[in-house]
């Protein structure tokens, strides 16, 4: 089984990945994503291109680590993947083109007005992904 696992460093991401270990302890591979949001153009446009490439490298790094963290020591075989864009676009693309077979997201818990308003990545990911999505709560 192919599965991705987009994790922002989160409690509710790290939940999922302490899930994921539990119930596919025999998964073919994993590939923990971090979908870094871009900088606002007022920000960016005074920062050149290996300063932006260092502070989403930097950001994913410390969202990654909760993930490698849960997946190394239960020994799963995984690889990391960062990306800069929209979260919710960035892993159903990456769901669909890379062939995953599911994938499993934490979910903060918001109720459904609020992530109306806020733009929750997992409705996103659950409004457009044609892959199954597990969400953990």
């Amino acid at each position: 089984m192919k599965i991705l696992l987009p994790v922002d460093g989160s409690a509710a991401s790290t939940r999922a990945a302490r899930y994921l270990v539990k119930h596919w302890p025999k998964a073919d591979t994993v590939t923990l994503l971090h979908v870094d949001r871009p900088l606002g153009q007022s920000v960016s446009r005074y920062l050149d291109v290996d300063t932006l490439a260092r502070f989403h490298a930097e950001n994913s790094k410390a969202a990654l680590k909760p993930g490698r963290r849960v997946l190394g020591a239960s020994g799963h075989r995984f690889d990391a993947e960062q990306r800069v864009g929209d979260p919710g676009a960035e892993i159903v693309q990456l769901a669909r083109k890379g062939r995953y077979d599911l994938v499993v997201m934490g979910s903060h818990g918001r109720g459904a007005l609020r992530s109306l308003f806020l733009g929750s990545v997992v409705v996103k990911v659950l409004a457009n992904s044609s892959v199954p999505v597990l969400v953990v709560r």
